[in-house]
């Protein structure tokens, strides 16, 4: 007699209609109507655990070489993906990211409490990781069922392609990415191409990329790992879970994270959601979501209180990776920003590049993305709906060093249509040991009073 297979511990379920569930192994996208999934939990097996358990497991798993649990995301394996095998994980140990204590820069803005969660200190420098390796981990174990996935694919505009191929790459799993041309940064094209990905480089925006990866996944079996995907969003959300944890299982007054296709933002409150279903939190934090200006459809719709969208043609901005007029993942992030209490901000590119200098000034290295985050904060103070006592963590989605073509042209002053306000080029003079002394004392008397 064939021996019958557990009930599976989380499952795909439609988010219109509960009813709708599919199998995590089946290669499905939306529900029968065209909506979007969401992968969900047996809470009641979960609930077997009490809160104190879930907290001592985890500590116990953290940063520890048992595989794969040391992984910040697979050490929460039975919130992510219970029912995967663990030789069929892909992991670089990602996640457990530092939350860095802004101290200086909160000082010069006038907050007392304000943290970053550096999610860019991971192996491909974004928080991309920390989805792509439940999705390739997904794959994998559905290849090695008998599933016929001849390659996995994204549309990209940097990020998610570095996040893919690699992941891709460590289980031998072919890739395929789709970039718009010319609108990405050196550091992020070069990711891909140096992991082994087929590399298109498509003369599009985001917006078009995506409708190509949608077409080449309905019609050639290849499987579609941007964030729509919701496996993803099972990586993500543990984020918010790790912030818990850092701040000894307590949430701050406010979690602040730049939105552009907007998985972010729904992930990171699913993870709450789970904190506080099983009772390891007991406040809800509010959260606000930064656009940058040139591609900001939830900001447009948020001020009309979400009774209507529309997308947008998203136009240049140096926050490249959420440079999308047409987020996939809008429905689940107005869900989640009305859940907790949300707001949405805008940044111009000025305030972007300007927001990035103070706060590098003060020892963080910021991606732009994270620049339309600081501006948002600095927006949420002027509105009064951020004190100076309040405790406030920003999501950093990625690493600066992927953004350095900004960066110099910023403080070499040739950033289009930006008159730099914190330039710092390089000081070139002859090797003169006088010369050298003259300007040393004039830039520590110009800069810091002597």
């Amino acid at each position: 007699m064939a021996q019958s297979r557990p009930s599976p511990r989380a499952w795909f379920e439609s988010i219109r209609d509960p009813g709708e569930r599919h199998g995590l192994d089946e290669v499905v996208y939306s529900d029968r109507s065209g909506g979007l999934l969401q992968v969900v939990h047996d809470m009641d097996a979960l609930a077997q655990k009490s809160a104190d358990e879930w907290k001592a497991l985890f500590e116990l798993r953290a940063r520890r070489n048992e595989w794969p649990y040391g992984s910040g995301v697979w050490g929460k394996k039975e919130w992510v993906l219970p029912d995967i095998e663990n030789e069929n994980v892909v992991s670089m140990y990602e996640g457990h990211t530092n939350l860095f204590w802004a101290e200086r820069y909160g000082r010069e803005i006038g907050l007392e409490d304000l943290w970053l969660k550096l999610c860019g200190n991971s192996h491909t420098g974004s928080f991309k990781d920390l989805g792509m390796t439940v999705l390739v981990s997904q794959v994998k174990q559905m290849i090695a069922q008998g599933v016929s996935i001849p390659a996995v694919a994204c549309a990209s505009t940097g990020d998610t392609s570095a996040a893919l191929a690699a992941y891709a790459a460590a289980a031998g799993i072919p890739a395929i990415v789709f970039l718009p041309r010319g609108k990405i940064s050196l550091a992020q094209l070069i990711q891909p191409v140096a992991n082994g990905a087929i590399v298109f480089a498509l003369d599009t925006d985001f917006d078009g990329c995506m409708e190509i990866v949608k077409q080449v996944s309905a019609n050639d079996g290849v499987y579609l790992a941007n964030s729509m995907n919701s496996l993803r969003v099972e990586g993500q959300k543990t984020v918010g879970i790790e912030i818990a944890q850092q701040l000894d299982w307590s949430m701050p007054d406010w979690l602040v994270i730049p939105g552009g296709n907007l998985g972010n933002v729904s992930a990171l409150a699913k993870g709450l959601d789970m904190l506080f279903a099983l009772g390891m939190i007991s406040k809800r934090p509010r959260i606000c979501v930064g656009q940058a200006e040139a591609a900001n459809p939830l900001y447009l719709a948020y001020q009309r209180d979400f009774e209507v969208f529309e997308p947008i043609a998203a136009r240049q901005t140096v926050a490249s990776a959420i440079q999308i007029g047409n987020p996939v993942s809008y429905e689940k992030a107005v869900d989640a920003l009305r859940r907790y209490d949300g707001v949405v901000e805008q940044a111009s590119e000025s305030e972007i590049m300007e927001e990035c200098a103070r706060a590098d000034r003060t020892g963080l290295f910021n991606c732009p993305h994270t620049g339309v985050a600081l501006v948002a904060l600095r927006k949420l103070q002027a509105r009064g709906l951020v004190q100076k006592g309040d405790q406030v963590v920003v999501i950093s989605t990625a690493h600066g060093l992927k953004f350095v073509d900004s960066k110099l042209a910023y403080h070499s002053m040739r950033l289009e249509g930006i008159v730099s306000e914190h330039p710092n080029p390089p000081i070139e003079l002859e090797a003169s040991y006088a010369k050298v002394r003259d300007r040393m004392k004039h830039e520590i008397d110009r800069r810091f009073g002597g």
